[in-house]
């Protein structure tokens, strides 16, 4: 998609890198994926406490949370879930830019999506976390009973049932969430933003 004649990006006088030396610290996106339950929103939110508790400024951009508002207007097709997460990767530069630590907790199913979204970003700050999690596992936590749901046909569309979850072929991150509990899940997580130069 291309933009409407006449509109023209404008630079500021503050750059990323300037926001980077306020903050004393870098900013990217920590893109985590995987299926319903597998444990994305409580390891995005138990992650954006700890670099909290260490003065590292960052916000969570939650699935839910984004269709509550900006993206309301979208259901679960192919379409419409390709739509949802442009969106959210449009936002998230503009974070990353302000010099935001940003954590998007999206199922985000197909690799093509994700890779569109790396493309927004200057190397090293798209950093996806794939939460490697056998689905009898997440059906079995299934906190808001949804998979029970899409068993029945009320839920079309549903990530593992009716429709596909493509694993991320070179993610930055591997976190076996059947396995590690939620601090051991977010410490590896924040051993690579360190290891890396990010925190």
């Amino acid at each position: 998609m291309t933009c409407l004649p006449n509109v023209v990006w404008h630079n500021g006088l503050i750059t990323k890198k300037d926001r980077w030396a306020l903050n004393k610290h870098k900013s990217a996106l920590i893109w985590i994926t995987g299926l319903s339950a597998s444990g994305k929103s409580t390891i995005a939110h138990e992650l954006e406490s700890l670099l909290y508790e260490k003065g590292i400024r960052s916000y969570v951009l939650d699935g839910d949370n984004v269709r509550h508002g900006l993206n309301r207007n979208l259901g679960f097709s192919a379409d419409d879930r390709k739509e949802n997460l442009r969106r959210v990767g449009e936002v998230a530069k503009l974070f990353v830019d302000a010099g935001i630590l940003t954590i998007a907790s999206f199922i985000s199913p197909y690799e093509s999506d994700r890779n569109m979204i790396r493309t927004l970003f200057h190397e090293g700050e798209f950093i996806e976390v794939y939460l490697d999690c056998e689905m009898v596992i997440c059906e079995s936590r299934d906190p808001k009973g949804l998979y029970e749901k899409a068993r029945k046909g009320e839920i079309e569309h549903f990530t593992g049932i009716s429709d596909p979850y493509e694993i991320p072929a070179n993610p930055e991150i591997v976190v076996n969430t059947g396995v590690l509990n939620v601090y051991e899940s977010v410490e590896k997580i924040h051993s690579y933003m360190k290891s890396n130069g990010i925190i």
